[in-house]
C-alpha cells in the first residue's frame, strides 16, 4: 500500500509579491498532490522563531544571524500556507522544489525555475535568502509544522479523480 504523507509548502512574501504562486501551485496539483488546507497569513516574530528553531533548530544548525535575516525576510509581507497530500509527498515535494540556495537549484526544480540568489550574496547582502517556497524536510517535520501552521478543523479529507488511478482502494 503507498504511504500516503502530508507536506507543508510556504509560499514565501517573494512569491506572493510576484504573483507567481497559481502557477507553482499548478505544478504541484498537476503531478497529482492534492491541496487539503490552505491559509494566506502575516505570522509575528514568535510564530516564526517556534517554525524555524522549535521545529527547524534553525539558530543552533546556522546561528542567529540567519535566523533573524530569515524571519526578517518572512515578514516583509504575506505568505499563503498549503497542506500537499498524496504518496510520498514529503519527498516528493522536496524533489520538486530543488536545494534551498537558489544559485545550485537544478532547472527543473521550483527553486531553479524562479530564483537565482547565493547564499554568499545573500550574506553580504544581509539578507534572507529569497527562495520562493519552504516545504517540509523530512516525514517528522511535515507533522510538526503542519500542527504548527493549521489546526484539524482546517484540513479536508476528500477524494480526487487522480487517486482513483493511483491508489488502491480497500474491498
Amino acid at each position: 500500500m503507498p504511504t500516503i504523507e502530508r507536506s507543508l509548502i510556504i509560499f514565501k512574501p517573494d512569491a506572493v509579491q510576484r504573483g507567481i504562486v497559481g502557477e507553482i501551485l499548478s505544478r504541484f496539483e498537476r503531478i497529482g498532490l492534492k491541496i487539503v488546507g490552505v491559509k494566506m497569513l502575516a505570522p509575528d516574530a514568535e510564530f516564526y522563531y517556534y517554525h524555524y528553531e522549535k521545529i527547524g533548530t534553525m539558530i543552533t544548525r546556522h546561528g542567529k544571524d540567519i535566523f533573524d535575516n530569515t524571519v526578517s525576510g518572512m515578514q516583509a509581507g504575506p505568505v499563503i500556507a498549503f497542506v500537499l497530500e498524496g504518496i510520498e509527498a514529503v519527498s516528493v515535494v522536496r524533489k520538486m522544489v530543488g536545494t534551498t540556495e537558489p544559485k545550485t537549484a537544478l532547472p527543473g526544480t521550483i527553486r531553479g525555475d524562479y530564483s537565482h540568489m547565493s547564499y554568499g550574496h545573500a550574506n553580504t547582502a544581509n539578507i534572507g535568502i529569497p527562495n520562493v517556497v519552504h516545504a517540509s524536510g523530512d516525514v517528522k517535520e511535515a507533522e510538526l509544522e503542519i500542527n504548527h501552521w493549521f489546526l484539524e478543523s482546517e484540513l479536508f479529507n476528500y477524494e480526487t479523480v487522480h487517486e482513483k488511478f493511483t491508489q488502491k482502494k480497500e474491498k
